[in-house]
């Protein structure tokens, strides 16, 4: 079995290297898998041109998801059965042949889910779950904005906040986008690259969902209602920032926020880290993927499965991501 290492930050073509990886037994509460996909999220990026913190040293086999088919289970797994088709939130790990996964970050799948719609499910779906339904709770009615709406997790917000009957305002970068989230579900969408946001909005923004950060998640705080919550998911402004004052002028952008403020103002910051979870909540993170598989098995919810890339064009994959080339969610085939 092989995996996909990231050997050094930089250029995709130059990043990546085939390695062989050891196959061993799962310990008791893990699941071995052997994958046929695996998922590609801008964090990926980020990790690659060397911006994210969380990514384990180099050589590292990155990668937050994985669909695959069971091989063996552990001792104390009760719920998961060898030969099932399930898919993994990896936390690190997913460009790999195999994986070995904890129980409670692995759920089962339908046997015709298309891999790329179930990879989205364990990140993307997740993460928008988590930020919609969890820490906001977005009710009917309610202002929402969402950037960078054409991708993965806007997609998936998109669909969940439709669900709740908020009324939905959507950033995207070309035409082509702007007419994905017409026929996603989103009421105004708004082109970022020829206007202002912040002034194409009229009204108080009841809930505003960021993954980019800077001044556009200084411009979202501007924008809330009383009762307001702005969401951070992401900082995708960072991409560009490669040296240390050019990243410390991007981290001012963001704005300083005082705690009284906040109350006066009853507004709320909220920090969204699925590693976080994975980490330290395993349980919440189950509950999510349970949730977001059942309502994929209602016809609720249908994520976008963008390009799936044969593995040996990887590079090429990170670049159209990092260059936004990309709509909905993207991965690479083993």
């Amino acid at each position: 079995m092989k995996a996909i290492y990231l050997v050094r930050n930089g250029a995709p073509e130059k990043a990546f290297e085939w390695r062989d990886i050891q196959v061993r037994e799962p310990q008791a509460d893990e699941v071995a898998i052997e994958t046929e996909a695996a998922g590609i999220n801008f964090a990926d990026v980020s990790a690659r041109l060397g911006n994210y913190r969380d990514c384990p040293p180099l050589p590292a086999v990155i990668g937050y998801e994985a669909v695959g088919r069971v091989t063996a289970v552990g001792a104390q797994v009760k719920d998961i059965q060898p030969g099932q088709r399930v898919v993994a939130f990896t936390r690190f790990g997913g460009y790999s042949q195999w994986i070995c996964q904890k129980a409670l970050a692995v759920a089962v799948i339908p046997e015709d889910m298309p891999a790329g719609e179930a990879l989205a499910l364990a990140t993307q779906y997740c993460t928008a779950y988590y930020a919609s339904h969890v820490v906001t709770n977005v009710l009917p009615g309610e202002k929402v904005l969402i950037q960078a709406a054409a991708g993965g997790v806007g997609t998936a917000l998109i669909q969940l906040c439709k669900l709740r009957g908020a009324f939905i305002y959507g950033t995207a970068g070309s035409p082509a986008k702007l007419d994905y989230l017409k026929e996603q579900g989103v009421d105004v969408g708004i082109n970022y690259n020829r206007e202002d946001f912040e002034k194409a909005i009229s009204e108080p923004i009841d809930v505003a969902f960021d993954s980019i950060g800077a001044d556009t998640f200084r411009k979202c705080y501007k924008l809330l209602n009383n009762g307001g919550r702005l969401v951070g998911y992401g900082a995708a402004s960072f991409t560009d920032a490669h040296q240390i004052l050019s990243k410390a002028k991007k981290a001012l952008e963001f704005g300083i926020y005082h705690p009284a403020q906040l109350l006066m103002e009853s507004r709320s910051i909220i920090g969204v880290n699925m590693l976080r979870i994975a980490d330290h909540r395993p349980d919440l993170l189950q509950y999510c993927m349970q949730q977001v598989i059942q309502l994929y098995q209602e016809g609720k919810i249908r994520p976008h499965a963008g390009t799936m890339y044969p593995a040996a064009d990887l590079a090429k994959a990170h670049a159209d991501m990092e260059n936004r080339k990309t709509i909905g969610k993207i991965g690479i085939l083993f």
